[in-house]
């Protein structure tokens, strides 16, 4: 099995949380915590929402992490969790929409960075936004998309095939 030097460091300090290290916790959050961040911001597109969905995924991975079998499966596990997390804010969010006029102000600002293909993603279901998402930007592997999403592998390959259709759509629109 070819595995990175990073999965292997994450292997070992998960090794170690298991077995009660809180050094080896607080490096594991280190080396992980923008990483989740970015990532809930990017599925949100909320800055502040997005720090408490990452918060609340580690509070899920400490609580957890004796529980998990596989240390190599950690990538995957923590993105399944925070992807779940974002997914529950998102639910709620959208059950309240009470957005202050800051907030509207932050997103517009941050929805004039984002272009081209950000701009298109947002207009994909959420299945397919993080689907894209995990795989792109995250760089996640089919196996470990399938571990993060509880899908099988062909199920994951045929999301991935079908966003990248409606992604491929969207693009042809945009640029006409």
């Amino acid at each position: 099995m070819d595995r990175s030097v990073e999965q292997l460091v994450d292997e070992i300090l998960v090794l170690d949380c298991q077995a009660g290290s809180v050094k080896a916790m607080e490096i594991l959050v280190s080396r992980w915590q923008k990483r989740l961040w970015q990532y809930a911001y990017k599925l949100t597109g909320n800055f502040e929402a997005s720090w408490d969905i990452t918060q609340d995924s580690w509070l899920s991975i400490i609580k957890g992490v004796r529980k998990l079998r596989d240390p190599a499966n950690f990538k995957a596990w923590a993105y399944k969790i925070t992807t779940n997390k974002s997914i529950d804010w998102i639910r709620k969010s959208k059950a309240v929409k009470h957005t202050s006029i800051d907030e509207i102000e932050e997103q517009q600002a941050s929805r004039k960075k984002d272009t081209g293909v950000k701009e298109l993603l947002e207009k994909l279901n959420m299945e397919k936004k993080v689907v894209l998402t995990l795989y792109y930007f995250e760089q996640l592997n089919i196996s470990e998309i399938s571990v993060a999403l509880k899908v099988p592998k062909g199920t994951v390959k045929s999301r991935l095939h079908k966003a990248r259709k409606e992604l491929k759509k969207l693009y042809q629109k945009y640029i006409e």
